[in-house]
């Protein structure tokens, strides 16, 4: 198993927290140094909160635990390709690296719909997708799946 995958598959975890919440499936974490210093989960159905992305949950945690909006030492792995909200979370906390599972072809910024880490920003994360693509996705169909 890859660093990559490592982290991807605690994102998993989190995705499956949200899943058995009732909430989209998505999980997020913010690792610093190869040790996870948050987690983040999807929680807009439960807390009534549309910005509660996975994304922007796992990044408020980072900059709590870490006490600052910089995270210009960490990295992003998450299970769905980022929204344009999170891709602009992720650029104003300064991540400089993101890696993605399941690619989003209704809201997916990172490359998908477009790419708005390419455009002239103060700050360009690179961007990698399709890490666990097939088990991140598996769990986004069964959910929707479920709910019709």
């Amino acid at each position: 198993m890859s660093t990559a995958e490592k982290w991807m598959q605690a994102a998993l975890e989190m995705a499956q927290d949200a899943f058995e919440d009732g909430e989209v499936p998505v999980g997020a974490v913010v690792v610093q140094n190869g040790k996870i210093v948050s987690l983040g989960r999807n929680r807009r159905e439960k807390t009534k909160n549309a910005i509660l992305h996975a994304e922007i949950d796992a990044i408020q945690h980072a900059c709590e635990t870490l006490g600052g909006w910089r995270l210009w030492n960490c990295e992003l792995y998450v299970t769905l390709e980022p929204c344009p909200m999170c891709a602009g979370a992720i650029m104003n906390a300064h991540i400089p690296k993101v890696v993605f599972g399941a690619y989003d072809f209704k809201n997916g910024s990172c490359g998908t719909i477009t790419n708005l880490f390419e455009l002239p920003y103060g700050f360009k994360p690179e961007c990698t997708g399709g890490i666990m693509e097939e088990e991140c996705a598996v769990l986004l169909k069964k959910f929707f799946k479920k709910l019709r």
